[in-house]
C-alpha cells in the first residue's frame, strides 16, 4: 500500500489523476447511456473514484466503513430512479461501486494501478457494447445456451476435482493438465465465435476467414468449397476465406506454445511466422482480386462450447501425448515426426500442445519440438488444400492448392535448412 505521507508528492498526484481519469471514462459512458445519465454521470463518477483513492490512501483502516457509508446514498438514488423512471437496472449502481474500488486500487501499488486501468478499460468496453451483447444473446437459440451452460458447468465442476498429478492408471498422464488444455483450446474458439455472432451477418470475407480459423478452419474450408459448387464465380472470395482460415492456424499455435512452454516460442515463431507472413501476402493478393463479399451463414459456425467435441479433443490430445512419448522413446525423432504428420492431418492443436509439453519436460529437444509442430501444421494445411480440391470447383482447388503449397513450402524449407 502506498503511504501518501512518505511517498513523493508527484507519485501521489499521478495516482489520483489515474483514478480521476478512470472515473471520468466510465462516467462519460454512463452519461451517454439513457438509463445511467440521470443516476450518475460524467461528474459523479470521477468523484466516486477520487473518494475511493483518497480514503484508501489516507484512511485505509476506515475504507470498509467508508464504502458502506456510500452505499446508503447510492441506494436512495437507485430507489428514486426506480420510482420516477421505472428503471430497475442495476448496471449503473454496480459500476459506481466498482469505480470506488478502482480508485482505491490506484493507491494500493504499481500492480494495483495496472489492474485498475485494465479493469476500467474492460468495464468501459462492456458497458458500451450493451446493444451488440443483447443482440448476440437474442440470436443465440436455446440449444446453444444449453450447450454453453453444460460446458461451463462441467469445467467448473470437473476441473477442480481432477487430480493434478501423473497417474499410473492413465499411463502417466496428468488428467487436470489434459482437461485444462481442452478448456484453453475451446476458449479460443469461443472468443472467435462470439466475435462473429456479435458482428452479425454483415461481417466481410476477412472476418469469415479469421473467425473460421479459430473456430474450425476445416469447417470453413468445407463451407467455402460448397459455396463454389453453388456459384462458380465466387471461387476467388472463397479461396481468400480458406487461405485466411488456414493461416490463422499458425498464430493460434504460437499462442498455445506461449501458454504451455514460453521458452519454445522463439524457436517456433520463426518458421510459423514466415508461413504466416507468406500466407498474409498471398491472402492480400486474393483480396485485391476479389470484387465482392461473401458471408458465412449463422449455421456454418457452431458454438465450440459443446461437451462431446470437447471430450473428443481431450481424448485425441491424451492419445497423441502418449503416442508421441512412446514414438520418441522407441524410434527417436523420426518416429515423433511421423506421429506429428499423422496427428496434423486431423488436428494441429493436440500436437502443438503435446510437443510444447514434452519440450518443457526435457523429453525432446527444442529443435525436434519445433520441427514436429511445423510438420503437423504442414500436414493440416495439405488437408485444407485437398478438401478444397475434392469438395469445391476445379478453380477453387487449384488456387487454394497453389497458395497453401507455397505457404507449406516456406515452412518446410526453414526446418530442413
Amino acid at each position: 500500500m502506498v503511504d501518501p505521507a512518505t511517498a513523493p508528492l508527484s507519485e501521489v498526484i499521478l495516482r489520483l489523476l489515474v483514478a480521476f481519469g478512470l472515473g471520468a471514462l466510465l462516467g462519460l459512458e454512463r452519461e451517454r447511456a439513457e438509463s445511467g445519465g440521470s443516476f450518475a454521470g460524467s461528474r459523479t463518477f470521477p468523484l466516486f473514484a477520487l473518494y475511493g483513492a483518497l480514503v484508501a490512501g489516507f484512511y485505509p483502516a476506515g475504507f470498509a466503513l467508508s464504502v458502506a457509508a456510500l452505499v446508503v446514498p447510492l441506494s436512495v438514488a437507485y430507489v428514486a430512479k426506480v420510482w420516477f423512471e421505472h428503471d430497475i437496472g442495476l448496471t449503473t449502481l454496480v459500476a459506481a461501486l466498482l469505480v470506488v474500488l478502482l480508485g482505491a486500487l490506484t493507491m494500493h501499488s504499481e500492480n494495483g494501478v495496472v489492474v485498475a486501468v485494465v479493469v476500467g478499460g474492460a468495464t468501459t468496453v462492456l458497458l458500451s457494447a450493451k446493444d451488440p451483447i443483447h443482440e448476440f444473446v437474442d440470436r443465440v437459440d436455446e440449444t446453444e445456451r444449453r450447450a454453453t451452460a453444460k460446458f461451463v458447468l462441467v469445467v467448473l465442476v470437473v476441473l477442480p476435482a481432477l487430480p493434478d498429478r501423473s497417474l499410473d492408471a492413465l499411463y502417466g498422464l496428468n488428467p487436470r493438465f489434459v482437461w485444462l488444455m481442452v478448456v484453453f483450446v475451446t476458449g479460443l474458439g469461443f472468443v472467435a465465435y462470439v466475435l462473429g455472432q456479435v458482428l452479425g451477418a454483415e461481417r466481410g470475407i476477412a472476418l469469415t476467414g479469421l473467425v473460421g480459423g479459430f473456430v474450425s478452419s476445416t469447417a470453413t474450408t468445407v463451407s467455402m468449397a460448397e459455396k463454389t459448387t453453388q456459384n462458380e464465380t465466387l471461387y476467388h472470395v472463397c479461396a481468400f476465406a480458406v487461405v485466411t482460415a488456414s493461416i490463422v492456424m499458425f498464430p493460434r499455435a504460437l499462442i498455445e506454445v506461449a501458454v504451455v512452454n514460453p521458452a519454445l516460442l522463439p524457436s517456433v515463431a520463426v518458421p510459423l511466422g514466415v508461413m504466416t507472413v507468406v500466407g498474409v501476402i498471398a491472402a492480400g493478393v486474393l483480396y485485391w482480386r476479389t470484387a465482392s463479399e461473401s458471408d458465412v451463414e449463422p449455421d456454418d459456425l457452431k458454438n465450440p462450447f459443446r461437451l462431446r467435441p470437447a471430450l473428443a479433443f481431450g481424448v485425441i490430445f491424451a492419445v497423441v501425448l502418449l503416442v508421441s512419448e512412446s514414438a520418441n522413446e522407441l524410434f527417436g525423432s523420426t518416429g515423433l515426426y511421423a506421429t506429428a504428420f499423422l496427428s496434423g492431418l486431423a488436428d494441429v492443436d493436440a500436437m502443438t500442445l503435446t510437443l510444447s509439453t514434452l519440450a518443457a519436460e526435457g523429453a525432446v529437444s527444442t529443435e525436434v519440438a519445433t520441427t514436429g509442430i511445423v510438420i503437423a501444421a504442414i500436414a493440416n494445411t495439405a488437408v485444407k488444400a485437398a478438401l478444397a480440391w475434392v469438395l469445391g470447383t476445379r478453380e477453387l482447388g487449384t488456387l487454394v492448392a497453389v497458395v497453401l503449397g507455397v505457404v507449406a513450402a516456406s515452412g518446410l524449407l526453414l526446418v530442413v535448412v
